[in-house]
């Protein structure tokens, strides 16, 4: 009987070992944000670098853009174009891509452990590789917070909103509080 009670301490020390290192590999980014103030404060966190990758884009700026994009980026453009890191680097640096506007509204952070997901809604203007890019368009940008407290953008996906047809007459005018104002 003693033969057999020390394979399942043994596979028991195992477990709690396992579990230990599971909680020292991920128990501190997602404890991170678990307090409801953390959480608030990491949500602002994530909107603040929605504001400065907006103003890289607009700018121009490789810099701020090669230090937010992981290295593992994965980009998905509204024309269905996937990107790495370094293909949308290029893209900005040989100006293949230059945004000239963008304005953001009805922006949503979503914590789950350490990862933020960010949906928003973007009017743009600008060029791309095919032509003037000009529209309304729903966005999912994704970071993930790594274990020094910093956040790198590692997915994004942009849709075009299509505009309302102009002969649909049943739809009612945009207004501030209607329902076209998103």
């Amino acid at each position: 009987m003693a033969r057999s009670v020390r394979p399942i301490r043994h596979s028991l020390w195992a477990v709690a070992a396992v579990l230990a290192c599971v909680n020292v590999a991920f128990g501190a980014p997602f404890q991170s944000v678990a307090h409801p103030e953390k959480k608030h404060e990491a949500k602002r966190q994530v909107e603040l670098l929605e504001e400065e990758w907006r103003v890289a884009q607009l700018s121009g700026d490789i810099a701020t853009m090669d230090r937010m994009l992981s290295d593992d980026y994965i980009g998905i453009s509204m024309s269905g174009e996937v990107s790495t890191k370094a293909q949308q680097l290029d893209r900005v640096r040989n100006h293949k891509v230059v945004i000239q506007r963008v304005d953001l509204s009805d922006m949503k952070v979503k914590l789950i452990g350490s990862i933020a997901i960010v949906t928003s809604r973007a009017e743009v203007e600008g060029v791309n590789e095919n032509g003037p890019v000009r529209g309304t368009f729903r966005y999912t940008r994704v970071y993930q917070r790594l274990a020094s407290g910093a956040w790198k953008i590692t997915s994004f996906e942009a849709t075009r909103i299509p505009s309302p047809k102009s002969n649909n007459k049943a739809q009612p005018p945009a207004t501030p509080n209607g329902p076209a104002s998103g």
